[in-house]
């Protein structure tokens, strides 16, 4: 059965809560794509639903967009806790995590609950933009004041192709940001869970933040398979044609 078919089909009849944009179809596979530091799932705006047999399901955590009433999570052990159980429904078929910089961490870390949980285990984790947990935290982030938090922030919204950011929506961003950088900032593991589960490490050849070079640690993380890609850090917003081959050949393999 191709994608197509299974959209048409209608969604599965199940609710997806707020944690998706919207019901998965019945398509063969999913991607489950967690957004950026700061961000709401509709920084996947550009990617394409189906590529193959495979649906991307952007992933809306709470404390963003349609969620904003609702707190962040301190920790991605948390927010992987809380993942796992309100998307258990949609975890019936082959199915992947994907996560950028620090959305990388906290996509290993659900990885690593639904492995050692007995849960059903991923068909592949992409960490893209991340050094493995055990070499962490890090990043530029991490050590910005206010300041310079907005206008990573106001950098950011503009890489995404929106217009400039007001005042008012950077100051909810700010507040967005500051639990996600937390999160990072908690998250030490100095000796990692070594997934059974393919991890695929996708580092960008011009990535100013987080060199491909300082991205070395993931095999002690599980069966790690390297990608260079062409692009920045930001490259992986656009669902550039040798990142959507990466995520279908491992999701086929």
């Amino acid at each position: 059965m191709t994608a197509a078919a299974g959209a048409a089909r209608g969604s599965t009849g199940r609710r997806r809560g707020r944690w998706l944009l919207r019901e998965p179809s019945d398509a063969p596979m999913r991607l489950f794509c967690l957004p950026y530091s700061g961000c709401g799932a509709s920084m996947y705006r550009a990617w394409p639903r189906y590529v193959g047999e495979l649906e991307v399901c952007p992933v809306q955590p709470p404390g963003r967009e349609n969620r904003l009433r609702e707190p962040g999570h301190g920790t991605y052990q948390e927010l992987a806790a809380d993942l796992i159980a309100n998307l258990g429904p949609y975890l019936d078929r082959p199915f992947g995590l994907f996560g950028h910089c620090g959305s990388a961490l906290a996509a290993y870390e659900t990885a690593v609950q639904l492995c050692a949980g007995g849960h059903r285990r991923p068909a592949a984790l992409f960490v893209s933009s991340q050094v493995a947990p055990q070499d962490g935290p890090y990043g530029t982030l991490l050590t910005m004041d206010d300041r310079q938090l907005r206008e990573a922030l106001r950098a950011l919204f503009m890489e995404m192709g929106n217009p400039p950011p007001s005042e008012d929506l950077l100051d909810v961003g700010l507040r967005t940001l500051r639990v996600d950088v937390g999160a990072n900032a908690r998250y030490v593991v100095p000796e990692p869970y070594r997934l059974p589960a393919p991890v695929v490490s996708i580092g960008w050849a011009g990535d100013d933040k987080v060199p491909a070079a300082l991205m070395t640690g993931w095999p002690r993380c599980g069966p790690t398979t390297t990608h260079l890609l062409p692009g920045h850090h930001f490259s992986f917003l656009q669902a550039p044609p040798a990142l959507l081959d990466t995520l279908v050949a491992a999701m086929t393999s």
